[in-house]
Formats: C-alpha cells, sequence, structure tokens
C-alpha cells in the first residue's frame, strides 16, 4: 500500500496556494514517485493499493504502471461527518471534494483478490482525521482481500504484520500540527 506525498500544481505551475498544509511533509514530482524502486523490493504475484486524490487520477494511473502494476479497480473513502453526513471541508478547484481514491493494481499471474474481497464493496465511509491520514479501515480490507507480507509505502506510524517505509514510519509517530479536534491516535469514533 503507498501513500505517495503527491505534489499539486495549478494551471501556471505553481504549487497550487490552497494547499499550503503540504508543507507539513516534502512532497515528490511524479517522475520522481514513478523512478521508486518499487519492483525491487515485491513478488509476483502481488496486489498495490495506491491512495491518489481525485485531480491526480491520470498521474496515479501512470504511477501504477511505472511500478510494473495493471489498475484493475479502485476503493473510494467517503469522508464523513459524525452525523453520517458528507464531511464538506473538502478542497477542489470544480467541486468541493468529499471522497478520496485507493487505486488497485495487481502484477503477475494469478492475482486475484482473496476470497473476501469479491464480497468487499468497493466504499469506504469513515471521518477525516488528520491533514492526509487515511482510513484504518484500509487496513483490515487490504489484510482480507489480498496475501501478504504487507509493506506500506509513506506510512505514518507502525502496524503489526507490516513493514513501513516512510519519514514519519515510527512507533511514537503523533502529528506536530494542529488537527481536527475529534482526533486522536486511533480510529476516530
Amino acid at each position: 500500500m503507498a501513500d505517495p506525498p503527491w505534489r499539486f500544481t495549478n494551471r501556471t505551475g505553481k504549487v497550487a496556494p490552497e494547499h499550503k498544509r503540504l508543507a507539513r511533509y516534502p512532497t515528490m514530482e511524479l517522475d520522481d514517485i514513478c523512478a521508486l524502486p518499487v519492483a525491487d523490493h515485491v513478488t509476483e504475484p502481488a496486489h498495490c493499493y495506491m491512495w491518489v486524490p481525485n485531480a491526480l487520477l491520470p498521474d496515479g494511473l501512470r504511477v501504477l504502471d511505472a511500478w510494473g502494476f495493471a489498475y484493475k479497480s479502485n476503493i473510494v473513502w467517503h469522508k464523513i461527518r459524525k452525523d453520517g453526513e458528507s464531511d464538506g471541508r473538502g478542497v477542489g478547484f470544480y467541486f468541493r471534494n468529499v471522497t478520496e481514491l485507493l487505486l488497485f493494481g495487481v502484477r503477475g499471474k494469478n492475482a486475484r483478490t482473496l476470497a473476501p474481497g469479491r464480497r468487499q464493496v468497493n466504499l469506504i465511509a469513515s471521518r477525516k482525521r488528520e491533514h492526509s491520514r487515511k482510513p484504518d479501515e484500509q487496513y483490515e480490507v487490504i489484510e482480507s482481500c489480498s496475501p501478504g507480507p504487507y509493506l506500506e509505502l509513506f506510512g505514518r506510524g507502525r502496524r503489526d504484520g507490516w513493514t513501513v517505509w516512510g519519514n514519519q514510519a515510527d512507533d511514537d509517530y503523533r502529528p506536530d500540527w494542529a488537527t481536527y479536534k475529534h482526533n486522536s491516535a486511533h480510529a476516530a469514533e
């Protein structure tokens, strides 16, 4: 699973001003993400789950291909409020985004999901936490639908049974910036 530090740019090629919060962690150019030697650390068959913001879907598909994975499907994360309605604080030039995509790709022969994957709906509905942090529900989906071993690229914190790589992959990871009031080190209530 990967959550690359995407760099957002506007039509002028500058980093988009509404993404000043990206200064909280270093971002990467698309070509640098594509060039990561993921293939050197993957055995076949393999699954790749990769987070991509809606506006960068073409970039996400390019990265999957560069890493040697064929796109097959996606899981949509619907960001909700405590009352279950859409969390309208999302960003977007055209629409207020309340979703994010978890692309799914495969590599090698016989790379189908495990039996639970064929019953798994492609929607996770949960609350946002600190900026860019993904829902913990992703791990349950991945662990039930794909055989291990499990590797997380650009991870925050650690998880039992996973190898986690990234500059925030510490046992005691905590954000060092203000977060939404309902955030905690554990899944949102």
